[in-house]
């Protein structure tokens, strides 16, 4: 099993997402080559603007642990991870998060006026990797907001 394989995976999540009519961002989480949890976005759903899928999936890991820490573990995410759960992921001390699809707009590096935030926002030890299945993730998301207009 590798990055694209996981990545797979969480793109399923998210298509499960946008066949439900929430934007399709999925996400996993990986630990000892197994998925403990799973997440897609479910903001309009919950009627919660936090129910981003990284926070879905962090929670279910958390549960099925029974610890708030996962530094052993990589969160698979098709969309790169705005502020608030670059946040949550540093408070799992998470080893690894790997994105699909970069999100200039509301990804993790936006700060005031759209200015790039100053410095790491994701745990020390966390090892970040971006691009994986980028394209697939990208159209899934361009297909959604294609819909839409």
């Amino acid at each position: 099993m590798n990055d694209e394989y996981y990545m797979q995976q969480a793109l399923r999540q998210a298509q499960q997402a946008f066949d439900e009519d929430e934007v399709p961002i999925g996400a996993v989480v990986v630990m000892n080559n197994k998925i403990i949890a799973r997440g897609y976005n479910q903001t309009e759903k919950l009627n919660d603007c936090t129910a981003h899928a990284e926070i879905i999936a962090l929670t279910s890991a958390f549960n099925n642990l029974g610890s708030k820490y996962l530094p052993e573990a990589t969160l698979y995410v098709t969309v790169e991870p705005c502020l608030m759960c670059a946040g949550a992921l540093y408070w799992s001390k998470i080893g690894r998060v790997v994105f699909g699809a970069a999100d200039d707009k509301n990804g993790y590096r936006r700060g005031d006026a759209g200015a790039a935030v100053e410095g790491w926002p994701f745990h020390p030890k966390t090892i970040l990797t971006g691009g994986v299945l980028a394209d697939e993730c990208v159209t899934l998301m361009r297909d959604f907001f294609r819909s839409k207009r």
